[in-house]
Parts: C-alpha cells; sequence; structure tokens
C-alpha cells in the first residue's frame, strides 16, 4: 500500500505540471487575443479621427468672418 502511493507521486506532480502549463497557455492566448482586439479597435478609432480632421479643416470657421470684418 505505500509502495503504490508512492510510485504514484511522480505522475500527480506531472499531472499538476501539465495543468500549470495548459493554464498558463491559455491565459497568453486570452492576453494576445484581447491586445489584438484592442489594436484593432485603436487603429480604427485614429483612422476616424484622421478622416474627421480633413474634414474639419476644410470647414469654414465662424471665427474668421469676425476677424476680417473687423479689419
Amino acid at each position: 500500500m505505500l509502495k503504490q502511493s508512492l510510485d504514484s507521486t511522480p505522475a500527480v506532480s506531472e499531472t499538476i505540471q501539465l495543468q500549470q502549463v495548459a493554464y498558463e497557455f491559455r491565459q497568453e492566448v486570452r492576453h494576445r487575443e484581447e491586445f489584438e482586439a484592442y489594436c484593432d479597435w485603436y487603429y480604427a478609432t485614429a483612422a476616424k479621427h484622421q478622416a474627421e480632421l480633413a474634414a474639419m479643416e476644410n470647414d469654414v470657421s465662424p471665427f474668421n468672418w469676425f476677424w476680417r470684418r473687423g479689419s
């Protein structure tokens, strides 16, 4: 009885190590997926803001009307 428990100890240790490695792998995959989603959102938002800025640069500023009238 005692001999069986000593023989099974390395197997239990290996199982726990494999579970730990699998857990860390899943964490890494989840982290990379979240980071990729964030990067996609960031680039899409930056492109949208650049398009809005380009559109705003072509708009007529109402303040220019006031400045021109005074001179």
